[in-house]
């Protein structure tokens, strides 16, 4: 297999699903995911029902993102130094332990939700924050370590794509199963794909970690990470932009209110919601698998991210179920744009020896501002209503655009095809 710089300029779309590791990489990837959406959905329906609470489906979030962000340099530390397989391996068992715990809270003869509440359920999501804090930086490490660096867009795509597949997957899943068939065989569902997903990664090789230098002390290689990211315009653009976005913008951690109060269709809609961002993400990732939007990389994350803003404000103002599905089905096909590009970015500009410190940085600017957007958007409802804390969300994601287009000029003027 030859290993060449930079992006090829005629891609073959289909040509890193020829690699059987990546593959296989993929497929724990989507069954893992396909678990974490469903449990994410679980745990909010359940907690609303129990507490009819906005706020405290922000705190769902806030649980699970404090945490998250206390150990993901040491995370990002660990697979940069240690076996990234295992690593991977040692903390999705560890997830799948907090869904044990929420399947047995379930069982009404322990009473742990009588005595407790809904405290025992933030207890487990905070474990599922630290189990995903080591899980992101190993993950992002080990998948490029299974591909030639001309390849790295193609992968970000797919990667992209079977992401939101699952994301799709996991959601609808939840919503049908809870529904349909209750909160205890939801649960058994999640741990038969987080089992699925252990299985799939069985089979992929084991990579060594790319040796670095061991006269760092713990302090430097955990800063090395913020450091690299700072003094980087464009990465740093990129992930500030995308942060903010989903920190005001999404409107992810209300969709139980909305589709309990506002579009009246129970939690088998709520899947349905929860999944429309996901079938759009999914199809612009085709799209961009053909039509790689790299050239004016910078600009379309831009037009990407104000996209968002705008949909989600419109959905905000949605009564009708399916203008809402369409609503944020756009929201979906718009943020795939920028995820995509933030990720190839990442890749190309990131060396191998510092993927998974880098990576933990990503993962405080994008993937703890999912959580502590989730509680924003609980206080901002809580404090401004539903619907215009919503509205005040996408205004404020068009004006971090703007700012960012402003303050960013080489993130705003970024040609990934010429970054070797």
């Amino acid at each position: 297999m030859e290993f060449s710089p930079g992006i090829s300029s005629k891609p073959d779309a289909y040509a890193v699903l020829k690699i059987r590791d990546f593959r296989l990489f993929l497929m724990f990837r989507f069954f893992t995911t396909i678990a974490i959406q469903m449990q994410g959905l679980i745990v909010g329906w359940q907690v609303y029902e129990l507490t009819r609470d906005p706020l405290a489906l922000g705190l769902v979030g806030l649980a699970e993102a404090l945490p998250n962000i206390a150990v993901v340099l040491f995370a990002g530390h660990a697979a940069d130094r240690y076996n990234r397989k295992r690593i991977i391996i040692w903390f999705t068992f560890f997830f799948l332990a907090g869904t044990l715990s929420l399947f047995l809270f379930t069982i009404k003869r322990f009473g742990i939700i009588a005595a407790f509440g809904v405290l025992p359920i933030y207890f487990v999501v905070a474990v599922s924050g630290v189990s995903r804090a080591f899980l992101y930086p190993s993950i992002v490490a080990m998948m490029s370590q299974l591909i030639p660096r001309n390849l790295y867009a193609n992968a970000s795509t797919w990667s992209s794509t079977g992401w939101h597949v699952a994301a799709i997957t996991g959601p609808a899943f939840g919503g049908l199963i809870y529904g349909f068939l209750g909160v205890r065989v939801a649960y058994l569902s999640v741990l038969f794909f987080l089992m699925l997903s252990l299985l799939l990664l069985g089979f992929v090789k084991n990579r060594p970690v790319q040796p670095s230098s061991f006269d760092e002390t713990l302090f430097e290689r955990l800063s090395s990470g913020l450091k690299f990211v700072f003094k980087n315009q464009i990465l740093l653009g990129a992930m500030s932009l995308d942060m903010f976005a989903v920190l005001f913008g999404g409107a992810v951690a209300m969709l139980p209110v909305f589709a309990a109060e506002v579009l009246n269709v129970g939690p088998q809609g709520l899947g349905f919601l929860r999944a429309a961002p996901m079938v759009g993400a999914v199809l612009m990732s085709l799209i961009i698998a053909h039509k790689p939007p790299m050239i004016h990389a910078g600009r379309n994350m831009m037009i990407g991210v104000a996209g968002f803003g705008l949909s989600i404000l419109l959905f905000a103002l949605s009564h009708n179920f399916y203008l809402s599905l369409g609503l944020l089905m756009l929201s979906g096909m718009f943020d795939n744009v920028s995820v995509i590009i933030r990720a190839t970015a990442m890749q190309l500009i990131t060396p191998d020896e510092m993927r998974g410190r880098v990576a933990a940085v990503n993962a405080i600017f994008i993937g703890s501002s999912n959580e502590i957007g989730s509680f924003e958007s609980g206080v901002a409802a809580k404090l401004m209503g539903l619907i215009p804390s919503v509205v005040f969300g996408g205004f404020m994601t068009l004006a971090i655009v703007g700012f960012t287009s402003k303050f960013a000029p080489k993130l705003r003027r970024l040609n990934l095809r010429e970054i070797d």
